[in-house]
This record gives structure tokens, C-alpha cells and sequence, in this order.
């Protein structure tokens, strides 16, 4: 079954964020790394990334599906563009992003279940 994997935020000042974010939930990221400052709260990743140059801050929720490929060409099938490529982000884990017909950027993840 498909189901909410992570939510990744992306910001500007990252220290700043993990601050924030840190006083919201009410705890201390698992990881803290310039790249990425992860916490995990009820079985979902809070991700914080670092915005690009060019890029706005923003939010992205990710979708675990079972396979990354065909969860794209149905998006695609139905009208929707590919926002970012898949790419591998580590721990067998590959992510993609589609836009939706309206707009919306769509994440998906797949790999092995996280274990939380």
C-alpha cells in the first residue's frame, strides 16, 4: 500500500529551520548534516534541505510507492510533467517529484521501508 514516507522542507537558512523545527517538535534532529537535518516523528520523516541556487524555499511531501518507474508513468499517463529525475539519496532509497496538471509538485520514494 502506497503511504506518506517523508515530508522535505526546503529553506534558505538551515540552521534557522533546525531551530525551529527542533522547538516545534519537540526534539533533537537523528541526523544533522549540511546537506540534510532529519527528525522522524510518529513514523514520518521531517526532512530539512538546503535551498539551491535559483531555488525558493518550499515543501515537498513524498509518496512511498512500490515501484518508483511506474508510479511516474502513471502520473505522466494522467497529465503530469516530471519535476525532478529519480535519483538515488542513499540507503537503496530513490526519489522523483511530478507536477500535477494544477501545479502541484507530487514526490515519490521507494526503496526498502524505513524502520522507525
Amino acid at each position: 500500500m502506497n503511504r506518506l514516507d517523508n515530508v522535505l522542507y526546503k529553506v534558505s537558512d538551515l540552521q534557522a529551520a533546525k531551530a525551529l523545527h527542533s522547538s516545534i517538535l519537540d526534539a533533537e534532529p537523528h541526523t544533522d548534516k549540511p546537506f540534510y537535518v532529519g527528525f522522524q516523528i510518529s513514523g514520518i520523516e521531517i526532512g530539512l534541505t538546503p535551498t539551491q541556487p535559483g531555488e525558493t524555499p518550499g515543501v515537498v511531501a513524498h509518496i512511498r510507492v512500490p515501484e518508483l518507474e511506474a508510479s511516474i508513468q502513471r502520473a505522466l499517463d494522467l497529465g503530469a510533467t516530471l519535476a525532478s529525475e529519480p535519483r538515488e539519496v542513499g540507503g537503496g532509497h530513490r526519489v522523483a517529484a511530478v507536477r500535477t496538471p494544477d501545479g502541484t509538485i507530487l514526490g515519490l520514494i521507494d526503496g526498502p521501508e524505513r524502520v522507525v
